[in-house]
């Protein structure tokens, strides 16, 4: 569909920036959307054994008749990008040079990778190539196609408070392997943006693919419409945030279910992981996880944080921060037997996080078996083992880590099913922690 923005609209509007006009080729045509496939587009074939025969991700935008999905790279930052381009500060079309990105470490291929495990074993929200882009895909790089890597993997030290003071106390022990004498913690680390597999991701939620589709149109606001009129592109990078994976000791050892693997998927809390707020364990838990992973590296294991951007439960930060207030100007002030409750008040539902593809990332790393996770989250532990890894020890937070304030939630998660060494509390115990007022 082509809208044309008229001549008359056209003479009448003001002249934009000087730089935005020496970047921009200002067409007299706007492109809405296509119904027909592009003239050299790559097919896809999901879930097939080798990149080559999967076809390449284009997402860009640099030759449209190119791509072959739904959305664009570095999709939750496009409009940055888009910006940058009106600006003037970027040319639409510059074209990555790649030299150098190569992964520091290989990670894989594994056996999930491919579609015969069938659905528990078929990763639908990554692409398993995505950091392999340069090598795997010279060819077509070589022949025009604008290929963007979806993954990265690079080397990195973590320095922690919480880890100097575990240092400094005795706990951990600096061995310049994975902890440096300053308290540094040596991890191979990988981001990844989201590649959604539609007709799987429909499967992994019970719903049809039309449904689903119709759905992420009409709720981004009819931001993407070929979600409705191109059926037959089935790939699409949603405007989402990405997760990163943080991994201590040996990458090639994740896949190996004889080698002790400790384990954390973490989903952001910037106000505890970044600010320290006490009122949730999000932060403690963490650097518990952290910690518990150099002693398992220490022992001849190895460890692993998965980081995911979801936000205050994928509810949203301002989302979350109304229910703070909502908690804590309640009559008879900030309880456990109420905590859910406020939260599905304000936002509707308690928790939009899911887990269904957290599993995605364990797939792309070879896991088969996590030794000790680290969580109490029934919801997460519920979502590895469906997917068939295995789960061993369950490490709870320390008492001694959970801030006062955030004995609320603890009671309240507890109460609900969430994972527990202790006890559980009644109805009654859950009205004894009071959270700070504001």
């Amino acid at each position: 569909m082509i809208a044309d923005t008229g001549t008359a609209d056209r003479a009448a509007a003001p002249a934009p920036p000087l730089a935005a006009t020496n970047s921009l080729s200002s067409p007299s045509r706007i492109r809405l959307t296509s119904h027909a496939g592009g003239f050299g587009a790559r097919l896809i074939q999901w879930g097939a054994a080798t990149p080559l025969q999967r076809g390449p991700i284009v997402g860009t935008t640099t030759t449209r008749a190119h791509r072959n999905v739904i959305g664009t790279h570095s999709g939750s930052y496009s409009v940055y990008r888009a910006l940058a381009v009106a600006a003037g500060a970027l040319n639409r079309e510059h074209r990555a040079d790649l030299t150098n990105t190569s992964p520091t470490d290989e990670i894989g291929p594994y056996p999930q990778w491919g579609a015969q495990l069938g659905n528990p074993g078929r990763m639908v929200s990554i692409d398993p190539w995505g950091a392999t882009v340069s090598s795997v895909f010279a060819d077509d790089l070589a022949s025009g196609y604008d290929i963007r890597p979806t993954i990265a993997v690079t080397k990195a030290h973590v320095i922690l408070p919480e880890v100097i003071d575990a240092l400094a106390k005795g706990r951990l022990h600096a061995d310049g392997k994975v902890l440096a004498a300053n308290g540094a913690a040596l991890v191979t680390k990988a981001a990844i943006e989201p590649v959604w597999y539609l007709p799987g991701i429909a499967t992994r939620f019970g719903c049809s693919e039309a449904d689903l589709r119709r759905v992420l149109f009409e709720e981004t606001g009819g931001m993407y419409p070929e979600l409705v009129t191109r059926s037959d592109l089935e790939v699409f990078l949603p405007p989402i945030g990405g997760q990163t994976v943080y991994i201590f000791g040996n990458p090639r050892d994740l896949a190996n279910p004889e080698v002790e693997l400790t384990a954390r998927v973490h989903d952001e809390c910037n106000g505890s992981d970044v600010f320290g707020s006490d009122i949730c364990t999000c932060r403690p838990y963490l650097t518990h996880s952290i910690e518990e992973c150099i002693q398992g590296v220490q022992r001849g294991g190895v460890g692993l944080v998965a980081y995911s951007r979801k936000e205050g439960r994928a509810l949203g930060e301002v989302t979350k921060f109304l229910v703070y207030n909502a908690r804590k100007r309640q009559v008879g002030g900030d309880t456990a037997d109420k905590y859910f409750a406020r939260t599905e008040c304000v936002a509707g539902v308690q928790d939009m996080r899911f887990q269904e593809l957290m599993p995605d990332v364990l797939h792309w790393l070879g896991v088969k078996k996590i030794h000790r996770f680290v969580s109490m989250s029934n919801m997460k532990y519920d979502a590895i083992t469906n997917a068939g890894i295995e789960i061993g020890t369950r490490v709870n937070i320390p008492d001694a880590l959970i801030p006062a304030d955030a004995r609320v939630e603890m009671d309240a998660k507890i109460a609900s099913g969430y994972f527990t060494l202790g006890l559980v509390p009644d109805a009654d115990e859950l009205k004894v922690a009071k959270g700070r007022g504001l």
